[in-house]
């Protein structure tokens, strides 16, 4: 919720309770209030606080305005209503210059209470990094406070002392400049008590100031005038900040006196005046007060937290369990029917937990007393059963009750297949393997295809497990028979015999067979599923597909394979070249180039109809497709041209290796374009018609020569050993040939890279 910014602009006095958290309306009202006499703005401050009740600058603001009126019992009432919830330096530097106006003018009475006040202010604030100035003007004062004698001068000079030494051990702003006017004050009061005061607290102040140091860095990252409102993406920041500063003060190496741990109080006060709206942060508070041991403070810090929060059920349950821990079992009662009091919160979970309550505090009976109750809610789910029959075997020790207890469930939640399943599990831990089958067969009876899924695939698991062998193919098939016609067909369909023999041959992660025929299967299996999907689609004109479901032993398999990521195959379509717009079968495409594949490619690449990446460029783009062409190394060129025309984008391995071992390509200018990627300039840029199987040579670089002739000398003195041989077509051989070719060059002593697109073979490197 936020304030609507429009019902602002209309109407600044008022607020929209549908739109009350916005930041940007608040802040408008509060800009238009400061223009308004007091009777008209203190209505919207009193609103604007009932949403922000920790906005210390809108108190601040309004307590202002009482005090420009001089209406002092308006100005006390809210300060009695901010201090202790807020606390901010400047709210309460004007509660001490509010003070100190109303007691200027009574003498040593009105001193005194202004002393008071101040050290009530730095009992609260004193530990804020910010509270620098208010040492200096407590200081300031206490120094202006008359001596009529000795003795007071004495008391005067001692307490001056006192604030001094308590100010120049708080990390504060002022650190440096309020230790240096210490020093002056004690060298002015005597230089030789002064030496050995300032030896004493020179290790104090240094500690103080190197932690400082470290906590500005954590308190820089705070933003001080944030609005308190519920958890957002725009305050995820912020919550880290005070997550980061409230572990710095609770592992704060400083550790002056017994009050050590006021800081770290203070530092969890000041963080719920922004996140005020944030459980974690209350139970945090709460628990840290806990388990330091003081339960008292984490009870009031949960009391306020369900003020501030009245409808989180995380933070009643986490205060009635503290209330549960330290004996104060009717205040947590009184917690757990507060919930089930709520009609909001009233769950078949209130239910359970408030059951567990009763069984550990005041016996089975009064568990038993409140089930019977409790299932004749409008909210009791099977959940509130399955807790009650297992809390009844397992503590009580009572399978017959527990029993009963699932049976009368069946009567409401027959058509529960998670309560079915529940009931199973049960009856496996009393081994009554009859009762088992008996109740997958009643499930299965009453329930729909769609959700009896589950219930088969447990039956089928349980058969496997436990049954023989003619019982566990018996189910299976009814299992394939009745799952005809649902989303579970596809797997079904799928499911070879070596799938259902591993998934009944295999125990948790082991299998009988190697991962390499897991994976197999798996990918068999994927391929054909949404090669059918695939079908599907293209076959229905609007695209529709069945829900992917695997069964038990696909989703083994598919587990105990690689971990891959794998795409969203349901988007995936049939390749047609023909769904290109603008697309065509060329006029040139004849028998003799669909038998030539290689011609039918060198076709492709001149003519942009039968190359799809080609076809999306009209003619308005043949400069950009030129550009690209000078761009591309003449290798990898030769190497496209020579490649076949293939339906689809997964071409035949062995088709493509054949053809790199065949072709003559200018392997000497690609592996100089590699290396060199500067003398890709130093030739004239190849154009389409270098794709279009043009047999123009590329020239060679001067330096490159002696390279080349090299290459060439080795490929004759090689050629007569595999290459005089016809090339097969087989891959296997081919590989065979490569290894070969590979022993020779080692014995030659010179590897030639890149010619393993050309097929010349010289120390290719498989």
């Amino acid at each position: 919720m936020k304030l609507e910014t429009q019902a602002s602009n209309r109407n600044p006095t008022s607020l929209s309770a549908v739109d009350k958290y916005n930041v940007e309306s608040a802040e408008i009202l509060a800009n238009s209030a400061l223009h308004l006499p007091i009777t008209q703005s203190a209505p919207i401050y009193e609103q604007l606080l009932s949403i922000f009740p920790t906005a210390a600058k809108y108190w601040r603001q309004y307590v202002e305005a009482q005090m420009v009126v001089n209406n002092d019992d308006a100005t006390k009432q809210i300060f009695s209503r901010c201090l202790l919830n807020c606390l901010h330096v400047p709210l309460w530097r004007c509660y001490i210059r509010f003070i100190r106006k109303a007691n200027d003018k009574k003498g040593v009475e009105g001193q005194e209470e202004t002393r008071k006040a101040f050290d009530f202010m730095l009992s609260y604030v004193g530990a804020d990094i910010a509270s620098g100035p208010v040492w200096m003007e407590y200081i300031a004062f206490l120094k202006s406070l008359p001596a009529a004698n000795t003795q007071e001068e004495s008391q005067r000079m001692t307490a001056v002392r006192k604030a001094y030494q308590k100010a120049i051990v708080t990390p504060t702003h002022h650190i440096e400049q309020l230790w240096r006017d210490y020093e002056n004050f004690e060298n002015s009061v005597s230089r030789q008590l002064a030496k050995g005061l300032l030896s004493e607290y020179q290790p104090k102040y240094t500690s103080a100031r190197a932690v400082y140091r470290e906590l500005k860095k954590y308190v820089d990252e705070i933003d001080w005038n944030m609005l308190a409102i519920p958890p957002t993406d725009s305050c995820k920041m912020q919550w880290v900040a005070w997550k980061r500063l409230l572990a710095f003060e609770k592992g704060n190496p400083q550790r002056i006196d017994s009050a050590s741990n006021k800081r770290i109080i203070f530092s969890y006060e000041q963080c719920l005046m922004y996140l005020y709206h944030y459980p974690d942060i209350w139970y945090d508070y709460a628990t840290w007060h806990a388990k330091g041991g003081s339960m008292d403070a984490a009870v009031k810090v949960f009391q306020r937290a369900l003020k501030a929060l009245p409808d989180s059920e995380m933070l009643k349950y986490a205060y009635a369990e503290l209330e549960e821990s330290r004996g104060a079992i009717p205040s947590a009662k009184k917690l757990y029917e507060s919930i089930l009091g709520d009609a909001a919160q009233t769950t078949a979970l209130a239910h359970i937990q408030f059951i567990r309550f009763l069984r550990r505090n005041e016996g089975v009976e009064a568990a038993r007393k409140y089930f019977l109750d409790a299932r004749k809610s409008p909210s009791c789910t099977y959940h509130v059963y399955v807790a009650y029959a297992l809390m009844a075997f397992c503590l009580d020790k009572d399978p017959k009750v527990a029993h009963n207890v699932f049976e009368a469930g069946m009567k409401h939640f027959m058509h529960e297949p998670l309560y079915i399943l529940e009931y199973a599990d049960f009856l496996s831990c009393l081994n009554d393997d009859r009762n088992i089958r008996a109740l997958f067969e009643r499930a299965l009876s009453s329930l729909p295809q769609e959700e009896s899924i589950e219930i088969w695939k447990r039956f089928t698991q349980f058969e496997r497990t436990y049954g023989d062998l003619a019982t566990m193919l018996k189910v299976e098939q009814r299992r394939k028979e009745a799952l005809s016609g649902t989303s579970e067909e596809g797997d079904s369909a799928l499911e070879t015999s070596l799938q259902d023999l591993i998934s009944r041959y295999s125990f948790k992660d082991l299998w009988p067979c190697s991962s390499k025929d897991l994976d197999h299967l798996s990918r068999q299996e994927w391929l054909t599923k949404n090669i059918g999907k695939k079908v599907e689609k293209s076959a229905l004109s609007d695209g529709s597909a069945a829900t992917d479901k695997s069964s038990s032993a696909a989703a083994g398999i598919s587990a105990a394979s690689l971990k891959v990521l794998r795409p969203d195959t349901s988007q995936m379509v049939i390749y047609d070249p023909k769904q290109h717009q603008g697309t065509a079968v060329p006029s040139n495409t004849t028998a003799s180039n669909l038998s030539n594949p290689v011609a039918s490619v060198v076709g492709a690449v001149s003519n942009p109809l039968l190359n799809p990446s080609v076809s999306m460029l009209d003619s308005g783009s043949a400069n950009t497709f030129d550009e690209v062409l000078k761009a591309t190394p003449p290798a990898l060129i030769a190497f496209l041209t020579s490649l076949p025309a293939v339906e689809g984008p997964t071409p035949n391995v062995d088709i493509v290796l054949s053809i790199c071992l065949q072709n003559d390509l200018p392997t000497g200018q690609a592996k100089k374009s590699t290396n060199l990627p500067s003398q890709r300039t130093t030739g004239p840029a190849p154009s389409t018609s270098d794709l279009s199987g043009s047999s123009k040579s590329h020239p060679i670089p001067r330096r490159q020569l002696g390279k080349r002739k090299d290459l060439d000398r080795q490929e004759e003195e090689e050629s007569t050993t595999v290459q005089s041989q016809p090339l097969p077509r087989d891959a296997f051989r081919i590989r065979q040939m490569q290894k070969a070719r590979g022993g020779s060059a080692s014995q030659t002593g010179s590897v030639s890279y890149g010619s393993a697109l050309s097929g010349d073979l010289s120390g290719s490197t498989c």
